[in-house]
């Protein structure tokens, strides 16, 4: 196996021998799926939550290339659940916008577009999330975690995939 080594200034690259480098094989046949890359990365957003109920991520990409990331916060510039507390009605705290509709939110915020994009998240969506995602054009969300599953996210027509995390 050989793989051109970009360097500047040289044309093609300089070739480098795999056998050269025999980790390299193994750290090649070791890549995650995208499924599971997307999801690592989902995982990793989550830790931006800033309600400590529940972190939740989500990364929205189309062609695989990210478009948006959402965590489960308050609206820029307002107080999060971690500073002044969560606010709770019906056992659910209203102060955070979901980690999806965020990732929504930005990608308009910018002008993205999000027709025909996947969702990958941390949790199966709300419905409310859920409709917000249809909304804009998602196709399928792929998640790595049940939360009080509604069933009526079934009928809303987007592909719901579950995936262990790694």
């Amino acid at each position: 196996m050989v793989i051109q080594d970009p360097v500047p200034g040289v044309p093609g690259g300089i070739p480098i021998i795999a056998s050269e480098f025999p980790e390299l094989p193994k750290a090649l046949a070791e890549r995650p799926s995208w499924d599971s890359y997307f999801l690592t990365i989902a995982e990793a957003v989550s830790t931006r939550a800033t309600c400590p109920r529940r972190a939740v991520g989500a990364v929205l990409t189309k062609d695989k290339r990210i478009l948006a990331t959402g965590f489960n916060g308050s609206p820029p510039g307002l107080p999060h659940c971690s500073e002044d507390g969560c606010w709770i009605e019906d056992g659910h705290c209203v102060r955070v916008i979901h980690a999806e509709h965020n990732a929504v939110l930005q990608g308009a915020r910018y002008g993205i577009s999000l027709e025909g994009a996947e969702c990958y998240c941390t949790t199966l969506p709300c419905l409310g999330c859920a409709k917000s995602l249809v909304s804009v054009g998602v196709k399928r969300v792929v998640y790595s975690s049940d939360y009080n599953p509604d069933p009526r996210v079934l009928e809303l027509g987007i592909i719901l995939e579950y995936k262990a995390p790694s």
